[in-house]
């Protein structure tokens, strides 16, 4: 989920993250072997690779489970695997866009059509959405990494354009082209970051009221668990009342 730290923290209450450690590993891993395969398997000379591992480090993939993802690459059987980009409205009028890796576009874009008109949004043409966002690169590290002002300042000297702070983490945005070399003077000096991606920030925000929170919740909870689904951008927001006032 990109950048909503409100249904981050409610996903952290429930344990969901514990319980989908596994699917969660396995949609790192298949990022790793696509990386290892579309550039070289090295990761000190493919930056895409290089942003998976971290990635996959930050969540304590097993070194094992990552290297396999890297020989994975090579096999001679292994799957091949598209990029592909999903865009609709969920409860709300919020927008989102889905991104996958899958092998077979026809079969994943009918089971995201299902779930967007099964739990109450409405699935879009492509482009349908997008304009409601910006392609950036973010790169995420934990609140507790350093002070604020000294994320700010290793930030700007490193590159990136904006840093947005919540209670968890602190998003330092660049622009996409410079995503890895941004990434590589962060690392160096504040070590793995939770994630590092292209993504999509939303240019406005829609604010949800309580009515269609937990709907909305239930939608992208949905897609997120479908296998093929690799990153669920949305513009909501919520206040903490109405947050408060549902029962999640």
């Amino acid at each position: 989920m990109a950048g909503h730290s409100k249904f981050k923290n409610i996903m952290f209450r429930k344990g969901a993250q514990d319980k989908k450690r596994s699917k969660l590993f396995t949609k790192l891993a298949k990022e790793i072997t696509v990386s290892a395969k579309l550039g070289m398997p090295d990761p000190d000379h493919n930056p895409r690779l290089r942003s998976a591992i971290s990635t996959a480090r930050a969540q304590s993939m097993p070194k094992d489970n990552i290297q396999r993802a890297i020989d994975r690459a090579s096999a001679s059987d292994v799957q091949s695997f598209e990029e592909a980009r999903y865009e609709g409205y969920g409860p709300g009028k919020v927008a989102i866009i889905v991104e996958a890796l899958t092998d077979n576009k026809n079969r994943t874009a009918a089971e995201i059509r299902s779930i967007f008109n099964k739990m109450g949004g409405v699935f879009g043409e492509s482009n349908s959405v997008s304009f409601n966002f910006e392609r950036v690169g973010c790169i995420q590290f934990s609140i507790e990494t350093e002070d604020e002002e000294k994320i700010i300042e290793i930030a700007i000297d490193s590159g990136a354009e904006d840093v947005e702070i919540d209670d968890e983490a602190y998003s330092i945005y660049c622009p996409p082209g410079k995503l890895h070399s941004v990434l590589g003077l962060l690392s160096d000096k504040l070590g793995d970051p939770i994630f590092s991606r292209l993504d999509w920030k939303p240019l406005a925000k829609v604010e949800v009221s309580s009515d269609k929170i937990e709907k909305l919740f239930n939608l992208i909870s949905a897609l997120n668990d479908n296998d093929d689904v690799q990153l669920i951008s949305a513009n909501y927001e919520i206040d903490d009342e109405s947050l408060n006032s549902i029962n999640l």
